[in-house]
């Protein structure tokens, strides 16, 4: 009896049931089945060895697919585990993924110290072990003999996690003298893995549970090919030295203290400086675009955001209500901005030909992180959106989520981020309970997602999961100048705020409708926002947003007046700026401009004064001559144009 195989390029192949994804890699082409990680059975990774007994659609997986990779990342990470059984006998193990870039496990070394420099041993016995080829061996087997297996073991995270399983869905994977609980899939075996490196080690507490034990996580990453390890470390370099938390620090941009709190920011004036100008930036083109500005408390009655459902979702993980001397009165700090906007929205009555109303807020929230998840700006307890709502009649909702869109990508071409995709954030079908209102208008909101993205031309990924509680949205997943994914912009349809808040508008018919909302927000917030663009552009920021443009610098102290003057009518022109006159070297004076990105440097001397001029020289650039102050003013204005 033969299955029906549909390849990606829509032909279709019979072969003997059972047939296996090498044997199909194998009959398309030798050097596919020699590349090949895993298979991709109607849309599920399997092993290559698995037996296909139904007709399917395949896709064969190599290093070039995503999911090859993490398959292959997955089985490395079991290949740790197996170097740390050799050279820790006893080590128990808790939980071994693939992550965006490599894996890790989570391991307890029964109290034994591990650190940094015990990561070579450990590289080397996974190199040694990788030689061998092993195969990866996939087992199903019962419940009871898999607590069995486990116990006499006495890997106590393993039994945990067994007993939430459903017998006769349990499998093992076997490579060498290793075996592991695990769903799979994993690669043919250890030979592929040609290149390796652990990359550090950090702590992290059992199922991320503050009260249980907490455990050594190994990070590594492997490579098919040596010369692609070299490339990625060669970037991670260069991501260290882009690090905006350490840019940040050296630029005098932000700071954080233990005083003020764990993940709240404190913007230095430099940063204040570069933020105001992307509001300054958002705000005109908001306003270009029909937005009306509005303010909003910090805080919000318990009542607005039960209303809402956000208590009812996130309130156990969210900072606890603060409690007045009023028996009963309860309030939140802010978690979301689009409550109070439904309430701005009913200040007054509304007419179908009101519609669409557009409310924009540069407005701070807070949500509750746990202290080892925060990361610099990225991952922050209160930040600041550029948020806006949009209250439109059902037949807006394409022509202004179109219209967004528009804005999202005006931004990212304005900074410089022209690498990225759309993603489509849809519910999990299989999880529903985790989202409020009907069927009926989840189905349209996804619809009409995709049918604007699609207007758009945009390249998009449908994922499952991803959504809103409360509605799909459209998030806009930027690649930096490093290559790195990272989610800034997002837009959302919501057709259930509008109800729980019994918003309404008059129709045409004289009668009561319910108008859509659409949540969108093009940076997502100020901080994750500057985050990125500072690690994109390793702190060069475009001459219209740096917080210093321009350096005076004079040769020594006896030029010092006609510095000044120099930098008076700089800042005349709104050209900002510093005045170095410390009792310095010039050179140490042009290191230091250099070093604090910033990008113009006017040396002044005895020649520059005599002949009033400046000697202008460019961050990274060098010397560009010397030019009459005005002659540089207009050559400043014409280069520092900021977007419209």
């Amino acid at each position: 009896m033969n299955v029906k195989i549909s390849l990606p390029d829509g032909s279709v192949r019979e072969y003997p049931q059972g047939v296996k994804g090498s044997e199909i890699a194998s009959s398309i082409s030798e050097g596919l089945a020699r590349v090949s990680l895993a298979i991709e059975v109607n849309g599920e990774v399997w092993d290559l060895s698995r037996p296909i007994t139904t007709d399917a659609s395949i896709k064969i997986l190599t290093w070039n697919d995503k999911p090859g990779k993490t398959t292959f990342w997955h089985s490395s990470a079991h290949l740790l585990a197996e170097a740390l059984e050799a050279l820790y006998p006893g080590v128990k193990f808790g939980t071994g993924p693939a992550i965006e870039n490599g894996f890790y496990y989570d391991v307890d070394l029964n109290g034994k110290p591990f650190g940094d420099d015990d990561l070579a041993a450990v590289e080397a016995k996974m190199k040694e072990l990788a030689k061998r080829d092993s195969q990866y061996v996939r087992k199903e087997v019962t419940k009871a003999d898999a607590l069995k297996y486990f116990t006499e073991k006495g890997d106590p995270y393993k039994i945990e996690i067994i007993n939430g399983l459903e017998d006769g869905k349990i499998t093992f994977y076997q490579q060498g003298d290793f075996t592991d609980l695990c769903i799979g899939p994993h690669i043919p075996n250890t030979g592929f893995i040609k290149a390796v490196k652990l990359l550090n080690v950090a702590g992290a507490y059992w199922r991320n549970n503050e009260n249980n034990k907490m455990l050594t996580r190994i990070y590594g990453i492997t490579f098919p090919k040596a010369k692609e390890l070299e490339e990625y470390l060669h970037l991670i370099e260069e991501a260290k030295k882009r690090d905006h938390r350490k840019l940040g620090k050296e630029l005098e941009l932000f700071a954080f203290s233990e005083r003020v709190g764990m993940g709240l920011p404190l913007w230095l004036p430099k940063g204040t400086i570069l933020r105001e100008r992307l509001e300054q930036f958002m705000r005109k083109a908001q306003i270009k675009a029909g937005y009306d500005p509005v303010v909003t408390p910090h805080i919000g009655s318990k009542a607005l955001y039960v209303t809402s459902g956000h208590y009812e979702k996130y309130g156990k993980d969210s900072f606890q209500p603060i409690h007045t001397p009023d028996e009963g009165e309860e309030f939140l700090l802010k978690p979301m901005n689009c409550p109070h906007h439904c309430e701005i929205y009913r200040t007054k009555p509304r007419s179908y030909r009101d519609l669409p109303v557009r409310l924009a807020e540069f407005g701070t929230v807070y949500r509750y992180e746990q202290s080892g998840e925060l990361h610099g700006l990225t991952r922050v307890r209160g930040f600041t959106q550029d948020d806006a709502h949009i209250f439109c009649r059902p037949d807006q909702v394409k022509e202004e989520f179109v219209k967004v869109i528009d804005l999202v990508l005006h931004v990212f071409k304005s900074l410089g981020f022209e690498n990225y995709t759309a993603q489509v954030s849809l519910r999990d079908p299989e999880n529903k309970a985790k989202y409020i209102g009907e069927d009926s208008a989840w189905e349209r909101a996804e619809r009409e997602i995709q049918e604007a993205a699609d207007e758009r031309g945009l390249s998009t990924v449908a994922v499952k999961g991803e959504a809103a509680f409360y509605g799909p949205k459209l998030d806009f997943m930027v690649k930096d100048a490093l290559g790195r994914q990272w989610q800034l912009g997002t837009i959302q349809v919501d057709y259930q705020l509008p109800q729980r808040f019994e918003l309404e508008y008059v129709g045409s018919d004289n009668q009561k409708h319910t108008p859509v909302m659409i949540h969108r927000a093009p940076f997502g917030s100020l901080e994750r926002f500057v985050a990125v663009l500072i690690e994109h552009c390793a702190g060069n920021f475009p001459l219209w947003l740096a917080p210093d443009q321009i350096a005076v610098l004079p040769i020594s102290e006896r030029f010092n007046d006609y510095a000044k003057l120099v930098y008076e009518k700089l800042k005349e022109q709104d050209i900002r700026g510093l005045l170095d006159d410390r009792d310095e070297k010039i050179g140490r004076k042009i290191r230091d401009a250099e070093t604090k990105k910033i990008p113009f440097m006017l040396i002044v001397g005895e020649k520059e004064a005599a002949d009033q001029t400046v000697a202008v020289r460019k961050h990274g650039q060098g010397d560009q001559g010397s030019v009459p102050l005005e002659e540089f003013v207009n050559r400043f204005r014409i280069e520092c144009s900021a977007p419209i």
